[in-house]
């Protein structure tokens, strides 16, 4: 059943429940060739922790050391659109869990390139909402050669299919489950960020901000969720306490 949950994979382009659907029906399949490598749902190789998320990833198409999904990973999120005390912030955070965590993120320009490029030291897990052989955003190419190589870059999207606006948020839950620990630099009250806490939430995986000043639109989602909660990071001695 690997090869034809590939196949399906391959035809409805990593769309979930078109994926579910043809399982489901058992639709004619043939075995494909795929120049990649890739993990489904029914081998051994199967991050355990995606298995608890209600909509689990049936594939995983992925470049890199898989060995890295092994280890305690921190999930550090944040703006697209980086202030420069938000680089600063990811940048101290990154520094003092490099010991500790493989950070995960999403490869996508702001706070997520920020926590990669600073985490090359330890290691770093990108997840990304189209297939690995489109390099989304373009500015981050040469940071995609060097996870590839010495990392890891995860996507249910097999390679070829663009990054539609829809799949990051949907990658969001992947992001979340794959972190032992979800640390938010920098959100908007609406904001993707703020999507992938809800994932973790929802799979009781900690949660922790750093908190910003009064009238910061930066931090308006983070110092919402820890006035509703969440674990409050003001200091280096709150991030090495982790």
């Amino acid at each position: 059943m690997r090869e034809q949950i590939l196949y399906y994979a391959v035809k409805y382009k990593g769309e979930w429940k078109y994926i579910q659907k043809a399982i489901e029906a058992n639709e004619p399949w043939k075995k494909i060739e795929y120049n990649g490598n890739f993990v489904t749902v029914l081998d051994e190789e199967y991050p355990e922790k995606l298995r608890k998320l209600q909509y689990a990833p049936w594939i995983l198409f992925y470049e890199g050391n898989l060995a890295l999904l092994d280890r305690k990973s921190a999930g550090i999120i944040g703006s697209r659109d980086a202030s420069e005390k938000g680089v600063e912030m990811c940048r101290t955070l990154c520094r003092h869990l490099s010991n500790k965590y493989v950070v995960v993120s999403g490869l996508a320009k702001g706070i997520d390139s920020i926590a990669h490029q600073c985490s090359l030291n330890r290691g770093t897990i990108g997840v990304i909402g189209c297939g690995l052989d489109v390099i989304y955003p373009k500015q981050n190419e040469a940071l995609y050669k060097t996870m590839r190589k010495n990392h890891l870059i995860l996507s249910e999207y097999p390679k070829g299919v663009a990054p539609l606006a829809f799949h990051f948020p949907w990658r969001n839950r992947i992001l979340a489950a794959l972190s032992d620990v979800v640390i938010v630099v920098e959100a908007k009250k609406r904001s993707g960020s703020m999507l992938t806490v809800n994932e973790a939430l929802a799979l009781d995986i900690p949660v922790y901000c750093m908190p910003h000043a009064f009238g910061d639109a930066y931090g308006e989602g983070g110092n919402l969720l820890i006035a509703q909660g969440a674990g409050i990071l003001s200091d280096i001695t709150d991030i090495e306490l982790i």
